[in-house]
């Protein structure tokens, strides 16, 4: 295909736009790169934006003007959106937006610290590309702001560079595509290079969510996601309609609402733990305690050795979880756990307990309830040592 046969297409799709009014730019990258620590979510008496709205909060914390995400696609009033979030397996959380230094923190003043690339689009976004440049060691969110902070304004800025996360080329290259067939019908195309010379992991949650606009008008009806058939996503909106996420090769989909973790960021009681962040836990914290029923056959030495613990050790069955036929959880999944289901249970239930041991970063090594009632141990009647949790 000529280049002049690809120009006059899009100067036809921007006359039918004008002209016939053909919703050629309804869908667009309209998505914010940042939503949280502006002025659109600031409620607060003196006018701070930045503490208002933190990035550690929006994970947790539903906006209410806009959305933000990496690559994004949505609607020209951001009510249906869709973007990317990656795990790398060593950061605390998923990588759902980008990370910036706010204007106290940055000796230069308000800075984003990631490398990301617009790399194509048309003007009636028909085709569009993007690329984002993903560690695979522990993003250093905390090295970036202690570092910034102490360095004086005639000192150059400490970058994402100089932290050594990209040393040796072990960074992730991710690519998302977004072409239109029609202006409703859009395929999306997310392509990943490991650009390191070792072998690394890397999970793509492409993501779909409506903006909260009901929690504030209670007028305004609750849209919908739900999965219609194996891989396929159903949006309803009393606005947009009905829409359809086909999602090729997918093995699970995973659903939560976009409300605020109220317990997470504020204390307070929160009605159902399907909450904005949900996913951070699912996605960090369970798969390192599960496995597949696939890989379960596939090892048949791991399965002759619990059988053979149970037979030698019988009187400790009560306290191992079984692993027979039937004790199987979501999609033929096993836990495997020296405790039974009830304790069990009731150890998750404190780690994941954000008034307990689960943190911003992972899991705390001691309860957070010691941050305001330490702990007092008295050694020799002469010394005494307060433990408290951050």
């Amino acid at each position: 295909m000529a280049l002049a046969d690809v120009d006059v297409r899009e100067q036809k799709r921007l006359n039918d736009a004008h002209a016939a009014q053909v919703p050629w730019k309804q869908w667009g990258p309209y998505l914010s790169e940042r939503q949280w620590g502006t002025v659109r979510e600031d409620y607060s008496d003196d006018g701070d934006a930045w503490n208002y709205f933190t990035h550690d909060q929006a994970r947790s914390r539903a906006y209410r003007w806009g959305e933000d995400g990496l690559g994004g696609l949505s609607d020209d009033q951001q009510r249906l959106c869709f973007a990317l979030a990656l795990w790398n397996g060593r950061d605390p959380i998923l990588k759902e937006r980008l990370f910036a230094l706010t204007n106290s923190e940055g000796n230069h003043g308000e800075d984003v610290k990631e490398y990301y690339f617009y790399v194509d689009n048309t003007p009636t976004h028909s085709y569009m590309k993007y690329l984002y440049k993903y560690p695979q060691q522990e993003y250093p969110y905390l090295d970036l702001v202690e570092t910034n902070r102490k360095r004086s304004r005639e000192e150059l800025k400490y970058e994402l560079l100089d932290t050594g996360v990209f040393d040796d080329d072990r960074y992730f290259d991710v690519f998302v595509e977004y072409a239109k067939r029609d202006p409703q019908d859009i395929l999306v195309r997310i392509c990943m290079h490991n650009r390191g010379r070792d072998a690394a992991q890397l999970r793509i949650l492409p993501t779909l969510w409506f903006r909260n606009t009901w929690s504030e008008n209670h007028d305004d009806p609750r849209p919908s996601l739900c999965e219609e058939a194996p891989g396929v996503i159903r949006a309803r909106h009393h606005e947009l309609g009905d829409y359809w996420l086909y999602c090729e090769g997918a093995t699970e989909l995973l659903f939560t609402e976009n409300e605020s973790n109220a317990r997470r960021l504020w204390n307070q009681p929160i009605a159902s733990p399907y909450v904005k962040d949900a996913f951070h836990a699912y996605v960090s914290i369970a798969p390192k305690s599960l496995t597949e029923a696939d890989p379960v056959t596939r090892y048949p030495k791991l399965m002759e050795l619990i059988a053979q613990f149970r037979k030698r050790y019988p009187e400790l069955l009560a306290h191992v979880a079984p692993t027979d036929t039937g004790f199987v959880g979501h999609r033929e999944r096993r836990l495997l756990s020296i405790l039974n289901r009830r304790k069990l249970e009731r150890v998750l239930g404190y780690l994941l307990d954000e008034n307990e041991f689960l943190g911003p970063h992972g899991i705390r090594s001691l309860s957070r309830y010691h941050l305001e009632h330490p702990y007092v141990l008295n050694i020799g009647g002469t010394r005494t040592i307060r433990t408290g949790a951050t």
